[in-house]
């Protein structure tokens, strides 16, 4: 229950941080669609831990391997299979946790709602899990590519206090892989590096903000009432852990303007089509895409496992402290860029093939 996401472009992650491995099944991928798993694993290089020094030390590869649904580099139409293999595990760094209450975490709920959990690095809601997204969001921007020319780019916005100044319009991939951090603004970048640094140092951690765009989104993707595209997208980027804000287009600052002053409105271009001279609708109006750009931000709250002393309960009730082991990122925002970029790529890909099913053209 709650593994699966997606209609026609179904995915299933499982695995646990601690486990054998993590992975997703897809189901849906249409027929003949070339795909290797260097493409898959390019994405997953993004994502992965040990790749900087403001992210968590762990060391893996988080190799990607398909076990099925992939023939002679081409997508059989069946139930595609990637597994990564867990390798550098250290469970014992989570013993304290297995009586013990992690605050802010996932630990007391999961106990409340199953009676058990897989304490050793969290197991399922351990950010690990988003691997299978990942690896399935490479499949389905590749899909929205080949289809639909849809480019999909995300960048740190935010850190903290830090807020990066960056043109939506023409940001590239390559600008944002340029830094660590994943924030185009160099200057900005640096500043934000420091200050993870600084709370890796104090065994404290910051959260922020990530912003999506979708450039060259198809015109009408998005069901009334219940799957407008923006609800799907915000259920989508708000199952990623850590996630505790959601907005498009204007979000909430649209709140200090008036109609006349929101409005965007509608003119013809030299092309005959129907555009709006602005786009604080963010791509999607009345839930359907409007052809214009899809501009989101996805709010990160800090890493909840810490290594500063803090209050907490043991499965027993006994108030105690705890400061916690383990190897964490002190800022999951730059190893969240990717997960954004997925999620918002798993829903688009699904839209695009329910709009392809119930209208036969693009």
């Amino acid at each position: 229950m709650g593994n699966t996401f997606g209609h026609l472009f179904r995915v299933t992650t499982f695995g646990e941080s601690h486990g054998g491995g993590v992975g997703v099944v897809i189901d849906g991928c249409p027929p003949q669609l070339e795909i290797s798993v260097e493409e898959i694993q390019l994405e997953l290089d993004r994502r992965r831990p040990g790749q900087s020094k403001i992210t968590t030390p762990r060391n893996e590869a988080d190799a990607c391997e398909i076990l099925s649904g992939v023939f002679e580099g081409r997508t059989l139409g069946t139930p595609i299979a990637l597994l990564v293999r867990n390798k550098d595990q250290r469970s014992q760094d989570y013993d304290e946790m297995a009586m013990t209450y992690r605050p802010s975490h996932a630990d007391a709920t999961y106990d409340a709602k199953y009676g058990i959990r897989n304490w050793q690095g969290g197991g399922r809601s351990s950010a690990r899990e988003t691997i299978g997204r990942v690896a399935a969001g490479a499949i389905a921007k590749k899909i929205l590519r080949q289809v639909a020319g849809v480019e999909i780019v995300s960048y740190v916005k935010r850190i903290k206090d830090l807020e990066a100044v960056i043109n939506p319009d023409t940001v590239t991939m390559e600008q944002v892989e340029s830094t660590i951090v994943r924030c185009p603004d160099l200057d900005c970048a640096e500043r934000m590096i420091d200050l993870i640094e600084q709370m890796r140092r104090e065994g404290d951690s910051i959260g922020g903000v990530v912003e999506c765009v979708a450039r060259q989104v198809p015109k009408g993707l998005g069901m009334p009432v219940f799957d407008k595209l923006e609800a799907d997208l915000a259920k989508g980027i708000m199952s990623l852990p850590a996630t505790k804000g959601f907005e498009i287009g204007s979000g909430f600052a649209g709140t200090l303007l008036t109609g006349s002053e929101h409005n965007d409105e509608f003119y013809t271009d030299e092309q005959g089509q129907i555009r709006t001279v602005t786009n604080r609708s963010g791509g999607v109006q009345g839930g359907i895409s409007n052809g214009e750009t899809i501009l989101i931000r996805v709010a990160f709250k800090p890493t909840a496992t810490i290594r500063k002393q803090q209050r907490t309960v043991t499965r027993e009730g006994e108030e105690v402290t705890l400061a916690a082991k383990g190897r964490h990122d002190p800022c999951v925002l730059p190893r969240a860029v990717p997960m954004v970029e997925a999620m918002v790529a798993l829903v688009l890909c699904d839209h695009l093939l329910r709009q392809q099913g119930q209208c036969g053209v693009l």
